[in-house]
């Protein structure tokens, strides 16, 4: 149930995953924010053949239907589906505030934010937070790159992350023009411990203000 005066954002994700672990392993997140946010977790689209278990992605990269952030790749299959199931969930739920991404559903996140600032897209996007995102190898996807996303956006990454090494993170903030940073220690996870707290406080205040005076 959305709670008045809270930020509405819809939660997109990471490869392998689905809204039910999505929102088991945001827990901690959830909890956090939980005077700030109203989170909503959607499903990707299309269904990992391999997989036996209700694991998910945004888009395959390899023809075998498979996916590798780290290599060049002419195939996005399952892409424009995703942006279409998206665009559909904004529909059905009301437009969000944001918009918070985990790895492959982080940059899937960004392309969302890039859509959004085209003239006659049905939304806009008013922030993003981006865990452990990349800018795609996905030839097809580079038009998504081609000038600075305006959308606020907060970018989150660990040293030790061996899933998105951390270059390929600053590889995708330098996308927007205006973005804030947390840095941990830890490797492919969303943080959110105490020492987090401030960070994401001091990026938020500023749309809980904004919706106040447009209350």
């Amino acid at each position: 149930m959305e709670s008045k005066g809270k930020l509405k954002v819809l939660v997109i994700h990471g490869y392998r995953q689905c809204a039910k672990t999505s929102r088991e392993k945001s827990g901690s997140l959830r909890k956090l924010l939980k005077k700030y946010i109203d989170f909503v977790y959607i499903t990707a689209p299309n269904k990992i053949p391999s997989s036996i278990d209700e694991e998910y992605g945004w888009w395959f990269s390899k023809e075998d239907m498979s996916f590798n952030a780290l290599e060049n790749s002419h195939i996005d299959n399952g892409h424009q589906i995703s942006v279409d199931h998206i665009t559909n969930a904004f529909k059905e739920h009301g437009s969000f505030d944001g918009i918070l991404g985990f790895s492959q559903g982080a940059t899937m996140a960004t392309h969302i934010c890039a859509l959004s600032e085209e003239d006659g897209f049905p939304f806009k996007i008013k922030f993003a937070i981006l865990c452990a995102g990349f800018k795609s190898r996905s030839l097809p996807h580079q038009c998504y790159y081609s000038k600075k996303i305006s959308c606020p956006s907060l970018h989150i990454y660990g040293d030790s992350d061996r899933v998105i090494p951390k270059e390929m993170s600053i590889e995708l903030q330098n996308c927007f023009q205006t973005f804030s940073v947390i840095i941990h220690s830890g490797g492919h996870y969303i943080p959110a411990t105490s020492k987090e707290r401030k960070d994401y406080e001091n990026f938020l205040l500023p749309f809980m203000k904004e919706q106040t005076t447009e209350v």
